[in-house]
């Protein structure tokens, strides 16, 4: 339920701090979203992703639209992206993705069909962009699954902004 300013006649609501630091008590692997444009590849960490379906085999991330990877998903040539759930050994490739200030890490890509993937992780799908979705500051991609493999490795965790394990 949302609340209407009176005077001003706004919905009144969270700040973005208050929104993020809440949210930030929700646990969630860490992704990496990769895709080309045929010259260029890109990653980009996330961790807005979530299946969505199981019949037909859906998921969705969402991106910011000042992030790279905004423009790049946005070009109606690039049909495919992959999703990559970083492994607990990872950390590095997280911070690299997200734009992290450290030494440039040696990124383990491999391609599957074209399409960039980063090798080591626990699992890595490859989505055919099926829904575009503007939200807000943020447009959704709903991805139909075409090709995933995984590992029984242990997942990167992000929980009150900062990484964790399990155990």
């Amino acid at each position: 339920m949302t609340s209407t300013d009176s005077t001003s006649g706004a919905q009144a609501g969270v700040t973005p701090l208050e929104f993020r630091e809440t949210l930030g008590r929700f646990a969630s692997g860490v992704t990496v979203i990769t895709a080309t444009d045929g010259e260029t590849r890109r990653g980009m960490t996330a961790s807005a992703f979530v299946s969505v379906s199981l019949t037909p085999p859906l998921i969705l991330v969402s991106v910011d639209h000042r992030a790279h990877m905004y423009a790049l998903l946005s070009q109606e040539r690039v049909t495919h992206f992959g999703v990559n759930v970083l492994s607990s050994t990872q950390k590095h490739l997280s911070d690299h993705f997200a734009g992290r200030p450290g030494p440039e890490e040696a990124v383990p890509w491999f391609a599957h069909e074209g399409l960039p993937l980063i090798g080591g992780s626990v699992a890595q799908l490859v989505c055919r962009k099926h829904q575009v979705i503007e939200a807000g500051d943020h447009t959704l991609y709903l991805g139909y699954v075409e090709y995933s493999r995984y590992t029984d490795d242990d997942p990167l965790l992000y929980f009150r902004s900062q990484y964790h394990e399990l155990g």
